[in-house]
């Protein structure tokens, strides 16, 4: 049977220490807690990674936190060789915020760019350094510059960030809100969840499950590394941090 686990990563993405209480162990040595701050991987994001602290003081290093059954069960995966804890044990839970302040700006940096680049989705992958976005765009010229400039002056513009969250009828009645051209939002919960850009959604608004920053200035500096060609009417962005080099 699936665990029901309180994702606090969903209302507050800079919370980076929580208390959690471990309802199981899996088979695989999975640690399911009755709520985390751990994101798990899911919708092109990484899940985080960290440390459990226990009573005494020691440590449980985590190497991976992911989805179970659904996406509501999420499995703390401990690196190897590490304590096991007891179904019951409270524990502290620190992620590797450095990291996952870099996840945050860089998805948020996906998100800016898919308004710079209003094409169909087919595939999207969040890294720390690097993130890739792939569009349905036919016969596109390609400007890196341009579009490079394009993104920091809605970084600079210092949008707010924050979520809504809408019902599947009105998901529904409103597709164009939905980006990717192959998946849809799960609407099994009768909710989505929507990342908003701007001012009352000026900038953009989609449904996402990631975590993001809270204003668009946060990304900091960020260009488009490459684009490259991936079939007849894919084109790959890769977005990077820093400025766009002169070569």
């Amino acid at each position: 049977m699936a665990h029901t686990v309180k994702a606090l990563f969903r209302d507050d993405a800079y919370q980076s220490v929580a208390e959690g209480t471990v309802l199981a162990v899996n088979d695989r040595g999975g640690i399911i807690l009755d709520q985390t701050c751990f994101y798990a991987t899911s919708g092109g994001q990484p899940g985080d990674t960290g440390f459990f602290e226990r009573e005494d003081g020691s440590k449980i290093q985590v190497a991976a936190t992911v989805c179970g059954e659904t996406k509501d069960e999420i499995i703390h995966v401990p690196a190897p060789d590490q304590l096991v804890p007891e179904i019951g044990e409270k524990l502290t839970l620190h992620i590797g915020w450095d990291r996952r302040y870099k996840l945050m700006r860089m998805h948020t940096a996906c998100h800016l760019l898919t308004v710079v680049c209003p094409y169909p989705i087919t595939g999207a992958s969040v890294g720390e350094e690097e993130s890739r976005i792939d569009f349905d765009i036919p016969g596109f010229d390609s400007n890196k510059v341009a579009i490079s400039e394009k993104l920091m002056d809605l970084v600079n513009g210092n949008h707010p960030i924050y979520v809504e969250t809408i019902s599947a009828a009105s998901l529904a009645a409103n597709p164009g809100l939905v980006k990717s051209k192959n998946v849809r939002p799960p609407t099994g919960s009768g909710s989505i969840r929507l990342v908003c850009i701007g001012k009352d959604a000026s900038v953009d608004s989609q449904p996402c499950g990631g975590t993001h920053v809270t204003e668009t200035q946060e990304v900091g500096e960020i260009h488009i590394g490459k684009i490259e060609n991936k079939g007849r009417e894919n084109r790959r962005f890769r977005i990077r941090f820093g400025t766009l080099p002169a070569n």
